[in-house]
């Protein structure tokens, strides 16, 4: 779903570079002075640097997966990392710009998720190779609706992303494309076991409700053969950051004071007085709750992440 304009992704105009220059003195290649050692290791590192293929990711989700195909060959920034932060709310600023300006493959979102990126290469005149994850979904708004923009988790797409990142390493560095594929294969062979556990939950409970705050987990909740119960009013004025009427709060209050839903999938990224009262009566009513993040939260990587997404689910819904 694009979000409202309160809550679009904000492009920080016009991007100031400062350039250093240092001045220093030659030495004799042969010299072991402290001072020779310490600028030839400065000389390797830049050129070890400078042999990777420079990546900005629009988030950590993608710098993860990239980074797991590129392993020692990519150099990834991922612009929005902070696991507090609403990537939604995302103020993109010149240091961002710069990384952009200098990239050789940018992955993005799309789908309305991450606009700044395509401003900021268009601004900047980039002839970086672009793979955009909404397109490689094939995903589209259905009819009457708008996109689910949230393809990370939908594991296909990942798999398809997967591939389409090794291709672009694999065109940036042919050297080491080989490795690319490779690395690709092997992460993709790590998503068929959350595609089995998202079987296994569509077995076991296909056709029980779900309540959500937010579209953000619908394409896994989907694969697992749960009906999400939440009125579409409720979820897209929360994703849009903006008030739920009072009768439509109270249809999404009945939900859980009535029991028609096992679980609450909830987005602990965007949290506001409206979803906490919708958390509460979860818990009043002993209904689980699934809290759920649209980046990377510390110390996880996104197989990590997912199984446990699909974990907690499963789990919440045995209960």
């Amino acid at each position: 779903m694009h979000p409202s304009p309160s809550r679009s992704l904000a492009l920080v105009a016009g991007a100031s570079l400062v350039l250093l220059a240092g001045c220093g003195s030659s030495s004799d290649s042969g010299s072991d002075s402290p001072s020779a050692s310490a600028s030839a290791s400065t000389a390797t590192s830049s050129a070890a640097s400078a042999s990777k293929i420079s990546v900005v990711a629009s988030t950590n989700v993608y710098g993860d997966i990239v980074g797991q195909i590129g392993a020692d060959k990519v150099d990834v920034t991922s612009i929005i990392s902070d696991p507090d932060q609403d990537p939604h709310s995302y103020e993109a600023n010149t240091q961002n710009q710069l990384a952009l300006s200098k990239a050789k493959v940018v992955i993005e979102n799309g789908g309305g998720y991450d606009d700044f990126i395509d401003r900021m290469l268009k601004s900047g005149n980039s002839s970086a190779e672009v793979i955009n994850a909404v397109k490689i979904s094939g995903k589209t708004a259905p009819k009457g609706g708008e996109l689910n923009e949230h393809v990370w988790y939908d594991f296909p797409t990942i798999g398809r992303l997967a591939d389409s990142i090794a291709a672009a390493l694999g065109k940036a560095d042919p050297a080491d494309a080989t490795t690319f594929t490779a690395n690709a294969a092997t992460f993709k062979s790590k998503l068929t076991p959350l595609e089995a556990k998202e079987a296994e939950i569509k077995k076991e409970h296909s056709g029980e409700g779900i309540g959500i705050t937010e579209p953000v987990p619908l394409y896994m909740t989907d694969a697992s053969g749960l009906v999400n119960k939440t009125p579409g009013e409720f979820s897209e004025a929360v994703e849009e950051g903006s008030d739920v009427s009072p009768k439509v709060l109270q249809e999404t209050l009945d939900l859980y004071s009535g029991k028609q839903v096992k679980a609450l999938v909830y987005n602990a990224q965007t949290s506001g007085p409206q979803t906490e009262k919708v958390k509460n009566a979860a818990k009043a009513a002993g209904i689980p709750v699934v809290p759920v993040t649209e980046t990377l939260p510390d110390g996880k990587d996104y197989l990590g992440w997912m199984t446990a997404n699909v974990d907690a689910l499963a789990s919440a819904l045995a209960k």
